[in-house]
């Protein structure tokens, strides 16, 4: 098993900056992706980025064209943490983020079905 527990959600304004942290712990060797979803009131769960885990390949990352070139994903083996810095978020980017962890490669990056663990999620909330 893997747990996932992220931090750093909050209350943010538009055009500042924040970032979420996820600490993994427990059998990480098991997986080698992790991945940042997201979740607004009403809505289906969706990607936002995602990178390579092991520190054998090439932290090839992954991301959805709304947040491009505003948040960064980014890991620290040595931590076993996986962070996500959001640049310049917009009122749009409000949603519980939720991180996950899995065996993976290429297009499942992108599908939330392709991963086995996921954290409990932390809320960010942007003001206008």
């Amino acid at each position: 098993q893997v747990q996932l527990v992220e931090s750093g959600g909050g209350l943010v304004q538009a055009g500042g900056s924040l970032r979420l942290s996820c600490a993994a712990s427990g059998r990480t060797s098991s997986t080698d992706a992790m991945g940042w979803f997201r979740q607004a009131p009403g809505t289906e769960r969706e990607f936002v980025a995602g990178i390579q885990w092991s520190i054998w390949n090439s932290r090839a990352t992954y991301y959805a064209d709304p947040v491009k070139g505003r948040f960064t994903i980014s890991r620290d083996n040595a931590k076993n943490t996986v962070y996500l810095q959001m640049n310049s978020p917009k009122h749009d980017d409000t949603a519980v983020y939720y991180c996950a962890a899995g065996r993976l490669s290429g297009r499942a990056y992108y599908i939330k079905e392709s991963y086995t663990y996921w954290g409990q999620g932390t809320q960010v909330t942007v003001s206008s």
